[in-house]
């Protein structure tokens, strides 16, 4: 059995993805250590993993962004993109570079699975393999992979065909990497030299950098790319079983009622504002033949305005609550529109920050769903949505699709099998020279 090293960038999207492989591992008998945020001890103790705690900056808390994020109200776009970058992933670098040293530097490594969020092992990456540990990424948002048929990443632009495509794209990684991101490649380099590395790459393309890496999403809710990274695999999501959410005690109503159900929730982080999202979408559905299912992410449902046709929930098993809804309609995150999908769900997107205008693009892209393109659609601009979603087999067909598709992965067996493939491979070059 092996030893294995988990880093994941302490946001709730990314931990929660890791230490569901970090049971996979565990199960199978591997001895597991994850970093990551203190906040997150209860969670990495329930999955049998061993916690090395973030400290300073690192160990940020997404629960209260001024912390880290205080002046994010004052761009939009790519330089909000840029802001949230520099910010979350790029300012912590020392202190996760630490505690990665301090694991690989006191006990034998076999080898590394890293959040494709987290910075702080490229230091540990600019050594040559066989000083280091092997080091496998995991993507736990779309696929943020510099490429001639894509646009940059969080532009939130779809894929353009032919020689013009082209041309747009690659004015656009232009001014990203020589006038936009160039500060931010300037922090990252700095950073990483005085954790002891060297970052011979654009930052943002770190996947591009690990031994391998694995993308937690299938390839049919990819963009197409001629010039994939050949490190590069789909495996499929992963997720966490339904856990011991309890029922509420509207749960048997809802089931006898026979009108659809269209679920509407900001994910577990933006829940600090309802108005942006699920105001709206209860406000805009009340006098529809629907039931408008809420759930806060853990906050207060008290705001919640309360409508004839909708109920509130902190938390609800979506094992449970996604094969009997028909439309989702979120703020974006990645993880809990892969889940729907995997249920065969239509999805109408509000896209918020971070990643979400790129899963709003994707979600349009392949047919699965609407993107609104704004994070405060009206009450009008959300029922037109859910009517038009309702209404259109082409949709529906197309999610079932994608459900079969993402049926057919086996997200474990892949990740083990690349967990052994550099373990073997990493025994080789030992044992040559």
């Amino acid at each position: 059995m092996a030893t294995v090293l988990l880093c994941a960038t302490p946001l709730a999207g990314h931990v929660g993805p890791l230490t569901s492989v970090g049971r996979v591992l565990a199960e199978r008998g591997h001895e597991v250590i994850m970093v990551t945020g203190s906040r997150f001890a209860d969670r990495v103790a329930d999955a049998g993993l061993a916690l090395v705690p973030l400290g300073g900056a690192a160990d940020l808390d997404e629960r209260d962004p001024d912390s880290f994020t205080p002046d994010r109200h004052r761009y939009r776009g790519l330089a909000l993109s840029r802001y949230q970058v520099e910010r979350t992933f790029i300012t912590p670098l020392p202190e996760q570079a630490a505690a990665v040293e301090s694991v690989v530097g006191s006990r034998a490594v076999d080898a590394i699975l890293c959040d494709g969020t987290f910075a702080g092992i490229i230091p540990l990456l600019s050594r040559p393999p066989g000083r280091r540990p092997p080091v496998i990424g995991i993507g736990t948002m779309p696929l943020a992979q510099t490429s001639v048929d894509v646009a940059p990443f969080n532009s939130g632009l779809p894929p353009m065909a032919g020689r013009l495509g082209r041309v747009r794209n690659r004015l656009a990684h232009t001014a990203v990497r020589r006038v936009l991101f160039a500060s931010t490649q300037r922090s990252a380099r700095r950073l990483v030299r005085r954790a002891g590395g060297a970052l011979d790459h654009f930052v943002l393309d770190i996947s591009r950098a690990f031994d391998r890496f694995v993308q937690l999403g299938p390839s049919e809710f990819e963009y197409p790319r001629s010039d994939l990274d050949p490190n590069t695999v789909f495996a499929g999501p992963v997720f966490a079983g339904g856990g011991d959410v309890a029922a509420p005690s509207w749960w048997p109503e809802m089931l006898a009622d026979g009108r659809p159900v269209v679920h509407v929730t900001q994910g577990t982080l933006d829940n600090d504002d309802f108005s942006q999202l699920v105001e709206p979408a209860v406000a805009g559905l009340a006098e529809h033949d629907v039931q408008v299912v809420v759930t806060t992410g853990g906050a207060d449902p008290e705001p919640v305005p309360h409508e004839a046709n909708s109920r509130v929930a902190r938390y609800l098993d979506y094992d449970e609550l996604l094969p009997r809804t028909s439309v989702l309609i979120t703020n974006g995150g990645y993880g809990g529109v892969l889940q729907a999908l995997r249920a065969g769900v239509p999805v109408i997107v509000a896209p918020g920050g971070e990643d979400k205008p790129e899963v709003a693009a994707r979600v349009a892209h392949f047919g699965v769903g609407i993107d609104l393109r704004t994070r405060r659609p009206t009450p009008e601009t959300v029922s037109d949505a859910v009517l038009r979603v309702l209404a259109d087999d082409a949709v529906t067909d197309r999610c079932r699709r994608m459900a079969r598709a993402m049926a057919e992965y086996d997200t474990a067996a892949t990740l083990l099998g690349e967990l052994d493939r550099v373990i073997r491979s990493c025994d080789r070059s030992h044992s040559e020279s």
